[in-house]
């Protein structure tokens, strides 16, 4: 009889014990986060998406929100690959650890590329904008116009040096479909993001280059831009004509959709709360007055619809980039 009650006293304590542990663990994730959360942007300082990310988050250490505030850390290279492997290889899995994405760049170089990311590499969290690719020259350019920059082409192969953020970024896309649909030979000289494309633009050392609507906004005084990568015009740029509107090939694929997401494997209690704080965080009153008044588009997504969208991207980019590849 002393045995069983032994027993039964040690089975008792165990699930006792279970019960404060499993409690203490919901409490802990109802709790995240704790800490400040971090997320790292694979581009540089200064460019579209660290400067974006930094407003878009800069509201998070409210209660209403995370009640943590975010750290931006900057992982550059090789057109966004070295911060998203390293988010792969190295980020946490509790949370702690986000990225600022952008597609069709990860898209675009997992199908290329031998990358440690693809679409079912990361978790999706809420989507804050969409920024189209832009033909920019520097100021002084004796271009001013398309045609004015076709034209020297023609009468000199190859020599139209044109910069980007990277390889099978969005401005490598827009390059590529531009060279493709006007037939002339271009060079593509790729940076290691778009604060190094811009300035080698601004600075003259390219005959020209594509850049992000954004940036190419907030250095406007600096720059001429020639067209716009996308299937309309701008509200920034209402004067600058699209692609399509020439009557060259080039439509909305470029456009750079940025947001934030996790490594996979993150509890999905943490992704849930992430899933419903984001998009009201992007979508503050003092969020989209800063959005706007640095030229910075906003486009904001639920996780659901960014899960879509890069599914659909995916598709169509392998389709897209077996035409483009051999530029």
């Amino acid at each position: 009889m002393k045995r069983n009650e032994s027993v039964l006293g040690v089975v008792v304590t165990l699930a006792v014990a279970m019960l404060v542990l499993f409690g203490t663990c919901g409490g802990a994730l109802a709790e995240y986060p704790e800490s400040p959360v971090s997320l790292v942007v694979a581009y540089s300082p200064g460019g579209a998406t660290d400067f974006q990310a930094r407003i878009v988050t800069m509201m998070a250490a409210k209660e209403e929100y995370l009640g943590q505030p975010i750290v931006i850390i900057n992982k550059p290279g090789a057109g966004g690959q070295v911060g998203w492997n390293w988010c792969v290889q190295k980020g946490t899995r509790d949370g702690y650890t986000m990225l600022a994405y952008n597609v069709p760049h990860f898209i675009a170089q997992s199908i290329v590329f031998r990358t440690k990311y693809n679409i079912r590499k990361f978790e999706p969290v809420a989507n804050w904008g969409a920024d189209p690719a832009v033909l920019i020259v520097p100021k002084d350019s004796p271009f001013n116009s398309v045609a004015d920059l076709l034209a020297y082409a023609r009468k000199n192969p190859g020599k139209v040096t044109m910069t980007g953020a990277g390889l099978y970024v969005g401005h490598h896309i827009a390059f590529l479909q531009f060279a493709k649909a006007t037939g002339v030979k271009l060079t593509y000289i790729p940076e290691k993001g778009g604060v190094p494309a811009m300035q080698s633009v601004v600075a003259g050392k390219v005959k020209a280059g594509f850049n992000n609507l954004s940036d190419a906004y907030r250095n406007r005084e600096r720059l001429k831009i020639l067209a716009v990568a996308d299937l309309q015009r701008h509200a920034f740029l209402p004067d600058v004509k699209t692609f399509k509107e020439m009557g060259i090939a080039v439509d909305d694929s470029s456009v750079n959709f940025r947001g934030v997401a996790f490594p996979a494997g993150v509890p999905q209690e943490v992704i849930a709360k992430a899933a419903d704080v984001f998009p009201r965080m992007f979508k503050d009153k003092k969020t989209l007055k800063k959005m706007k008044a640095s030229g910075s588009p906003v486009r904001v997504m639920s996780r659901e619809q960014v899960k879509a969208m890069w599914q659909e991207r995916e598709q169509y980019l392998k389709g897209l980039l077996k035409g483009l590849r051999k530029r």
